[in-house]
């Protein structure tokens, strides 16, 4: 069942016992590191949709092509032609920029509420738009070569894609220290911050999938599936159950046992406390001398990163943390679109990924400059609020 593979998503299934079927997508773009695309965010929306209303679906798969990323971000370049388009121009100009965010965030919203079981293969890379596409889903599994991060302090923006959502939930204030300096996180410090649930060997993929084949799976039909939330539907429960039994089953203890998140997390907590971000800010600093070669890189990476995105990423942090999943996709298509339009995000590709000099020149150049009233704008709606394109989400 499947189709060309020239597509930039592949989808195909999984023959079950008694008829039932997984579905399978995999993100087709390898020498991109399956980096999200708008087509790519379309194909996957449209294809949820149906699997959702096939009663022989029991259960979705995410996965990525090739064997360096599941999804590495977004479209870059294609959002950095958008800002370079329409620089000088009002926010809601830039229609491709608000589009993207826009579909983008339903579609990671829509993984979080989908009733069937979703599982994302999360192997090799997972980061920024790759980490929208996890987070949401109900068994999320890691690989010995599994490496996650919210790196957008680098590129001039901050953790999207629900990524406020998702840190404010961390243990203590490591959500606040990974938004901050892009720290990377393995399989280990992965399931220690409730990022994953489950390690599995890569080597394993293709028992995994013969043990979903063999599985005896509960048909779902649609209505059934629209009262799932209200009271836990037994077909639906049955199969996300077995589905963790069977994750369960085949995972392995990460190797290494504790990684340097959880090693530090009572000295990550002591300097992400406080409630000033320039005392933070030279608190992580001072782990550029630290013997630790991760601690001494996250400090690198948050003194090179831009002093805009440190402080949109504090003030959104702290400004949704008792929002609802929907009013933080909101809140954060907003500040997208600001800063695609004041921020240094197009700078921030320019120097990564256009020019790739790596010297970026920020603006505001410095923390003391990145005021947290320089930052109120990335909060202020470009649009009345019943044409925000995401103001029925959640209804």
């Amino acid at each position: 069942m499947n189709q060309s593979d020239e597509l930039p998503v592949v989808f195909s299934t999984i023959a079950c016992a008694q008829g039932m079927i997984a579905g399978v997508a995999t993100l087709n773009a390898p020498k991109t590191l399956n980096g999200l695309t708008l087509e790519m965010t379309r194909l996957l929306a449209s294809q949820l949709e149906r699997w959702a209303e096939d009663e022989r679906v029991a259960l979705v798969i995410l996965k990525g092509a090739g064997d360096k990323a599941f999804c590495a971000g977004g479209d870059l370049h294609a959002l950095h032609h958008s800002m370079t388009e329409h620089a000088g121009q009002a926010p809601i100009q830039n229609t491709y920029a608000g589009t993207f965010f826009a579909e983008e965030y339903a579609l990671d919203y829509r993984i979080h509420t989908f009733p069937k079981p979703i599982l994302v293969w999360g192997d090799g890379i997972v980061m920024g738009g790759g980490m929208g596409l996890m987070m949401g889903a109900s068994h999320r599994v890691v690989t010995e070569t599994s490496r996650l991060a919210m790196p957008e302090i680098s590129i001039g923006l901050f953790p999207d894609v629900g990524g406020t959502w998702l840190l404010n939930r961390l243990p203590g204030k490591t959500g606040l220290f990974m938004g901050l300096t892009g720290a990377q996180v393995g399989a280990a410090d992965a399931l220690f911050a409730g990022l994953a649930d489950y390690h599995v060997a890569r080597q394993n993929w293709e028992g995994l999938c013969a043990a979903i084949a063999s599985a005896h799976w509960a048909a779902c039909s649609a209505a059934q599936q629209a009262r799932y939330h209200d009271q836990r539907n037994a077909a639906l429960a049955d199969n996300h159950a077995k589905l963790h039994q069977l994750l369960a089953d085949l995972s392995t203890p990460p190797t290494p046992l504790i990684g340097p998140l959880q090693t530090h997390q009572a000295l990550i907590q002591s300097c992400c406390v406080s409630s000033d971000l320039n005392q933070v800010a030279s608190s992580i600093q001072s782990l550029a001398s630290h013997e630790d070669v991760w601690l001494q890189r996250a400090a690198k990476t948050f003194s090179a990163g831009s002093p805009g995105s440190a402080r949109l990423t504090f003030a959104l942090l702290e400004r949704v943390k008792r929002m609802s999943l929907a009013d933080v996709y909101r809140t954060e298509w907003v500040a997208g679109l600001m800063a695609a339009t004041h921020g240094d995000f197009a700078e921030g590709i320019r120097a990564l990924l256009i020019d790739k000099d790596k010297q970026p020149k920020w603006n505001p150049a410095s923390l003391q400059d990145a005021t947290a009233e320089w930052v109120e704008k990335f909060f202020t709606l470009p649009v009345p609020a019943d044409k925000h394109p995401l103001h029925k989400l959640g209804e």
